[in-house]
């Protein structure tokens, strides 16, 4: 009996998870409230907060599936990429994270505009960014390559520039050449943390 009572809480969880994200990307995150979500899973706002203790709570709850999404795909992981330096594994893994960002545009987008009014889900942005700022340096490091005291500076300068095209893309789409952005992309990141 409680295997079939578990399994009803985590399918109910999903379902927040779920109608929550459909409706920040609907209405955004400041316009949708608690009842909202509740309404569209058919439940109440008490079963809500049996799960989540606030909407900022779902928001980060997303924010940890996001980046799940974005790294269960990474074979090798991002600090091996690096460490390699081989620009043809470089032009893999970016081009794998273009081809995620439309999977993770309305997580990213939710995130965003829960970050402008909960400094906890700007935290967990931050976290998220140095994290793989953190991994790359990893690389680097282990490579030996560049002066150490430049690593993190590199770091940070070849994720920026993947982060800031990844939310332009997200709010524009391609302006630009997909095939042209990857080539130059991958210049820079191999200027950056290869040569």
């Amino acid at each position: 009996m409680a295997s079939i009572r578990d399994a009803q809480k985590q399918m109910t969880r999903r379902l927040f998870l779920d109608k929550g994200l459909e409706l920040f990307e609907e209405k955004g995150f400041a316009a949708t409230t608690v009842d909202d979500i509740s309404a569209a899973v058919g439940t109440t706002r008490a079963t809500f907060y049996s799960h989540f203790p606030s909407k900022a709570q779902l928001m980060r709850s997303l924010v940890e599936r996001s980046n799940a999404m974005l790294t269960e795909a990474d074979v090798p992981p991002l600090h091996s990429v690096v460490e390699s330096g081989d620009r043809e594994l470089i032009r893999v893994w970016l081009a794998r994270k273009f081809d995620q960002w439309a999977d993770i545009r309305p997580y990213v987008v939710a995130a965003h505009q829960a970050a402008a009014s909960e400094p906890d889900i700007q935290a967990a942005l931050d976290q998220w960014f140095d994290t793989a700022i953190d991994d790359m340096q990893a690389g680097l490091d282990s490579a030996g390559r560049f002066d150490p005291a430049s690593r993190r500076v590199r770091c940070a300068l070849a994720f920026g520039e993947l982060e800031f095209f990844s939310r332009r893309w997200m709010r524009l789409g391609w302006t630009v050449d997909r095939d042209t952005s990857l080539d130059l992309m991958v210049e820079n990141w191999c200027f950056l943390l290869a040569e």
